[in-house]
């Protein structure tokens, strides 16, 4: 005979799983996180961690990784991470610091963690590294959610 799933365990299995399939459904019609060849590698409630290597066409002037794509990789880990919950949810401000440059064939990965949910906004950090464990930029976004719009119609 086995023994019942505990009750927060399987809430946080269905947790889980909804993130996964809000992952999806956003993935799906995400054109601009695709064509920056983004790949999320994590998702779960209210967390979002996705990749991105550095090609030429993301050079500027200075043979270093455009401050805005580095800043676009930390948004998009932010509206994974925010609309996790199944509401639809978008960023009403965010602010970044660029730390250090973003070069050539660098791995930059964008680790997204909610600090703060209430009521209809959030908080949320991202800190964003190379493949070297190296700091590139800290980008926080303020979140607003939308009443009674779900991101899937059914679960």
């Amino acid at each position: 005979m086995s023994a019942a799933t505990p009750p927060d365990t399987a809430a946080q299995a269905q947790a889980q799983t909804l993130a996964e399939q809000v992952r999806d459904a956003m993935w799906a019609g995400d054109h601009a996180t695709k064509m920056l060849g983004m790949r999320i590698v994590a998702v779960g409630p209210g967390t979002a961690t996705i990749e991105m290597t550095v090609r030429q066409d993301m050079l500027n002037g200075h043979a270093i990784c455009h401050g805005g794509l580095i800043t676009t990789l930390a948004d998009s880990t932010f509206a994974f991470a925010c609309n996790s919950y199944n509401e639809l949810t978008v960023a009403s401000g965010f602010a970044i610091d660029l730390i250090a440059p973003g070069r050539l064939g660098d791995v930059l990965t964008a680790t997204c963690s909610e600090v703060s949910k209430a009521g209809r906004t959030g908080v949320y950090d991202v800190e964003v590294t190379n493949q070297r464990g190296e700091r590139i930029a800290v980008f926080r976004g303020r979140s607003y959610t939308a009443r009674g719009k779900p991101v899937l119609a059914a679960p």
